[in-house]
């Protein structure tokens, strides 16, 4: 990722987190992509948490991303969990089709769950 950055690392429960910082766009899309579909397919873990607290903007393409690692990831049996959405985010995501399920932390969940 050329202006950003993404963190990696497993919590003593033996969640996987991701953590990208800075703006999630196509300069970063390929290495994104790959670093989920590792996690999901290679790593496996029982729960995959993307913490989304230190991105600024996402993209169409990682948007889309984003809401396909949730399918990928039933596919694999791991649970994924996007956290720290801001409010604007978390809307974009659900109308990406990222289920509401999905997204915990966001300020206004409840508003943009249904």
């Amino acid at each position: 990722m050329s202006h950003n950055s993404v963190d990696v690392r497993t919590d003593v429960d033996g969640s996987l987190v991701v953590q990208p910082h800075g703006v999630l766009d196509d300069d970063c899309a390929v290495q994104f992509r790959q670093v989920l579909i590792h996690a999901v397919r290679k790593v496996r873990p029982l729960r995959l948490i993307v913490d989304l607290g230190d991105v600024s903007d996402v993209d169409p393409i990682n948007l889309g991303t984003l809401a396909a690692l949730c399918d990928m990831a039933d596919d694999h049996h791991v649970v994924v969990f996007l956290e720290n959405t801001s409010a604007p985010l978390a809307v974009r995501l659900r109308a990406a089709g990222v289920p509401a399920q999905r997204l915990r932390g966001s300020p206004t969940l409840d508003s943009v769950a249904g």
